[in-house]
């Protein structure tokens, strides 16, 4: 089938390459956007308590449901506030509530704490939805107005709290999606000119690459419209390297099998249908791998995750397709041209340093293995001190909204700046019964982790009432989150019969998010892995190599999320690292590293068709699939890296992480675990196939190019 699909872009290559750029026009012309949301309540099920409580409050405060902010004002000597500056603070409010900003619903004065040092300005918007620009316009208004009015009053004023932070975390995260999306290109560009000696090799993957994102986000957002699915911000900031870093992935797979054909002495077509045929079910199992372990997101109950699936898999689904129809198109279009300037393409290289390895594993196959395997499991080890960080939302520690997080501490407690919401509701059509609020109130005071209890607000219909709760810590802190299901207790405990007690809040919502995680890694974990073994299996028409292979990527996950808990919680001293860093370790890792082992494995059993043993077999497979899986790994591992610039806490581990195990997959798993244990096993790799089995086939082409050479 390759062979054919290799025969039929190349007699027609002007027209796929025409096909795509229309389909693009069309697609980035006349299809739905692809838009991301931030909203934590749109991506869990619901059933959880805190989702229950946000719907309630949208029904019983609907004057309440928008974003609030905080405008911290404090002495810029550091020194108490004076009844003059309190009096100054109440003028401000009035003022800025008075300039009607756009999107601005209320602005009022606030409380003074206790010590004097902190006095707060409440602000509510209209608006609930996080990735609404008119919060952010309108959160940017408010500090240049409150800039100008307390110019010269010797008063600090910073705006913070939901909005804020949210504004200011998702300009962070749109100014790094830019700074990664540049440096990508520029690694990647860079490290195959390293590998081609090529201007125009080194360009085609960052055009080709570009035109396939422009219909992959199409598509994406065309699917989402028509099934009202909703995408997160992490799939936008993770969508332009997934395709940049798989994408060149492939497209060296066939540059590295396409120059391989040429030095055959075929000509520019026929190499390439050559290509196209060897390499062209290794790129298809990887891609399916790949899509595969995205699809299995669907399975996913936290909807950040569900909504990543079909959008990571249209997007490898979308690759693939060019990976097999463009990039030959446009490949064969240039024929040698592709290597200019470099002549290197032209002869043979020595494969002197593959060549030594690949024989040193033939004849030391056990010895390959156990070391390989001792790195891999020792690095597993850290993975038992993992710690999950709930914390993905916080503005960066430069940002106004940080800085003013750590100015209203200074007076009130560390829960301030986002209270969580108790809601006692009646579950009947009648009015909550007389004292209802205040009963619960009281058993909420007795609850640890409680700093301050707020005064029951009843709704307009008296069916329901709402009790700010203020935390003694960091809302989005394990601590905090500790304290969440006493507080649940404690309000169903005082909520009497006929009533329910709801907790919502940003906490609450973290809590719950961490229940919905610990039941994804329990589905999607076994269910991806079982997955990408049939189609290992199928392709290797083997049960025991899938087994192996498996336990090789497993091994390799462990200690990619070691490698992490030492890097970050152990060097770096983060308290913890973010919590969703497994799932997407294990989605990439498992597929991405699976790539590696198929193009590996695959060249395995084509030495073995040629009618080579399996100990002179791998110093073969290792001399030709070495340097593309070196090579891919080096440019997918220095995508992801460059998540280090990012300006998020989040995107730096995450991209690091992957990075890394991009690294242990390539270097240690594909490289020298597989062909060792490979090697050790035989013939037994392929039962209860025949897939090693001396092709008579391809033992004649191999005499016919040794002849030609």
């Amino acid at each position: 089938m390759f062979a054919w699909i290799g025969r039929f872009v190349v007699r027609r290559r002007w027209w796929v390459i025409g096909a795509w750029i229309v389909a693009a026009v069309l697609l980035v012309g006349f299809a739905p956007k692809f838009k991301a949301s931030n909203q934590q309540t749109d991506f869990l099920p619901g059933k959880y308590a805190s989702v229950q409580a946000f719907k309630l409050a949208e029904k019983a405060f609907p004057q309440a449901k928008g974003q609030t902010a905080i405008v911290v004002v404090t002495r810029e000597d550091g020194r108490a506030l004076t009844a003059q500056d309190q009096a100054r603070t109440v003028a401000l409010a009035a003022k800025l509530q008075g300039a009607h900003v756009k999107g601005v619903q209320g602005i009022a004065p606030g409380p003074v704490s206790a010590n004097k040092m902190v006095q707060m300005i409440n602000v509510r918007f209209s608006s609930q939805d996080f990735s609404d620009p008119e919060v952010t316009k309108g959160i940017e208004t408010l500090r240049d107005d409150i800039k100008t009015d307390t110019a010269g009053s010797g008063l600090s004023a910073l705006v913070t709290g939901q909005a804020a932070v949210n504004a200011d975390a998702t300009k962070s995260y749109e100014k790094s999606d830019q700074i990664t999306l540049m440096a990508t290109v520029i690694v990647i560009f860079v490290l195959l000119i390293f590998t081609f000696r090529s201007v125009v090799a080194a360009l085609l993957p960052l055009f080709t690459v570009a035109l396939v994102m422009m219909v992959a986000l199409s598509l994406i957002g065309t699917v989402n419209k028509v099934f009202g699915l909703k995408a997160d911000q992490m799939t936008s900031s993770l969508m332009p390297i997934v395709l940049f870093g798989v994408g060149t992935d492939y497209i060296l797979f066939l540059l590295f099998r396409y120059r391989e054909r040429l030095r055959a002495g075929e000509d520019k077509k026929q190499a390439m249908v050559s290509a196209v045929h060897k390499v062209g079910e290794v790129i298809a199992s990887a891609a399916f791998a790949v899509i595969i372990a995205f699809c299995a997101l669907v399975l996913a109950s936290l909807g950040m995750l569900k909504s990543m699936g079909p959008a990571m898999s249209i997007a490898i689904a979308t690759t693939l397709v060019a990976a097999l129809t463009l990039i030959p198109a446009v490949v064969s279009l240039l024929g040698p041209k592709v290597f200019w300037p470099s002549k290197n393409w032209q002869r043979e290289p020595a494969h002197k340093t593959s060549g030594k390895i690949g024989a040193f594993i033939g004849r030391k196959p056990g010895i390959v293995a156990l070391v390989s395997g001792v790195i891999l499991v020792a690095l597993a080890f850290g993975a038992l001190g993992f710690k999950a960080n709930f914390d993905m939302a916080s503005a960066p520690p430069d940002t106004e909204a940080a800085k003013g997080i750590v100015a209203l501490e200074k007076g009130f407690p560390a829960g301030a700046q986002e209270a969580t919401q108790v809601y006692v509701n009646s579950t009947s059509a009648r009015p909550l019964p007389a004292g209802a609020p205040a009963e619960v109130a009281a058993k909420l005071h007795g609850a640890e982790g409680v700093a301050a209890v707020g005064k029951p607000m009843p709704s307009a219909n008296g069916r329901t009432a709402l009790i700010e709760v203020q935390l003694s810590k960091d809302p989005l802190s394990s601590a905090a989150m500790d304290s969440i299901p006493g507080i649940r207790k404690a309000a169903s405990s005082g909520a009497p019969q006929g009533t329910e007690a709801l907790v919502g809040g940003q906490t609450a919502i973290m809590v719950d998010l961490q229940s919905a995680m610990n039941r994804d890694y329990k589905v999607v974990f076994p269910i991806a892995g079982l997955l990408i073994a049939i189609i290992l299996g199928l392709l290797l028409r083997s049960v025991v190599a899938p087994i192996y292979l498996m336990i090789a990527v497993v091994l390799s996950f462990l200690g990619t999320i070691g490698a992490a808990v030492f890097l970050f919680q152990g060097i770096k001293g983060h308290a913890g690292v973010i919590f969703f860093l497994p799932l997407i370790v294990y989605l990439f890792v498992v597929a991405l590293g699976t790539d590696y082992n198929i193009l590996m494995i695959a060249r395995l059993r084509e030495e073995a068709r040629a009618g080579h043993p399996p100990r002179e077999g791998v110093a073969h497979a290792f001399q030709q699939a070495a340097p593309t899986i070196a090579s891919a790994g080096l440019i997918l591992a220095g995508s992801f890296g460059t998540f280090l610039l990012a300006n998020a806490a989040a995107m730096q581990e995450m991209g690091t992480s992957v990075a890394m195990g991009v690294i242990l997959s390539a270097f240690v798993m594909s490289m020298f675990l597989v062909p060792a244990v490979t090697v050790l096993l035989g013939h037994v790799a392929w039962w209860p196939g025949h897939e090693d089995e001396p092709d008579p086939a391809a033992i004649a082409e191999e005499e016919a190019e040794r002849s030609s050479v």
